[in-house]
């Protein structure tokens, strides 16, 4: 899962960015809300953390921006502004949840988790498809009741591919995904990580849609 962490905060934004990669997400930071805008208007990602107070472009003028556009990305507010009205204001304005500064990371990263199972369609964690079984709570696979175990970038792509099945990821999509702006990666990681996955899997579970990108197909 690709985020966009939008904090002028020099500090927390660190904090914050280390704590989701350890997580395994790839997350991109911006600090403004000009910078924060053109990237969401011209980049895919899975869901975005924005701070209010933001040098630039306020974050709620972002939120706004994004909005008209029809996008319909998942967006967490992460700001100090407590009071009803601004809430009020961040979720009229087009946010999916609202948390207040200080927070605590552990509820962050489950707010996280609940907005993604929200955009997937998914109310429960637990993702079951063809004999896998992939919790993105604990970041654990098994296939078949045998444990799995895959290296991170390895479990964002089957995460990604299987959020939901069925539909095909194109290789752009999948290479921002997994690296972002800051990664430097191979011409052929990617299909290094695919060839892996299905090594550990299935061989016939990824197909390669030539030319365009790697689909799981729906349920058999």
């Amino acid at each position: 899962m690709r985020l966009l962490l939008i904090e002028d905060d020099v500090a927390l934004g660190e904090g914050i960015h280390q704590a989701l990669v350890r997580e395994g997400y790839t997350v991109d930071w911006l600090k403004d809300g000009s910078s924060a805008l053109h990237a969401l208007l011209s980049e895919t990602f899975d869901l975005a953390v924005l701070d209010l107070g933001l040098p630039r472009l306020d974050g709620l003028d972002v939120l706004r921006r994004l909005r008209s556009t029809g996008a319909d990305l998942p967006v967490l507010i992460l700001t100090a502004r407590d009071a009803t009205e601004d809430r009020i204001a961040g979720l009229d304005a087009g946010a999916d949840d609202y948390l207040i500064k200080p927070f605590d990371l552990a509820e962050l990263k489950a707010r996280l988790r609940a907005l993604l199972r929200r955009s997937a369609g998914r109310a429960q964690a637990l993702i079951e498809h063809s004999g896998i079984s992939l919790n993105p709570t604990a970041q654990q696979v098994s296939y078949r009741g045998e444990a799995v175990v895959l290296t991170p970038k390895e479990y964002q792509l089957l995460h990604e591919l299987l959020s939901p099945p069925g539909r095909v990821r194109t290789r752009d999509h999948l290479m921002q995904l997994l690296y972002g702006w800051n990664e430097a990666a191979e011409s052929n990681t990617l299909e290094v990580h695919i060839h892996h996955l299905r090594k550990k899997l299935s061989t016939d579970l990824i197909r390669t849609i030539r030319g365009v990108g790697y689909l799981i197909e729906e349920r058999r």
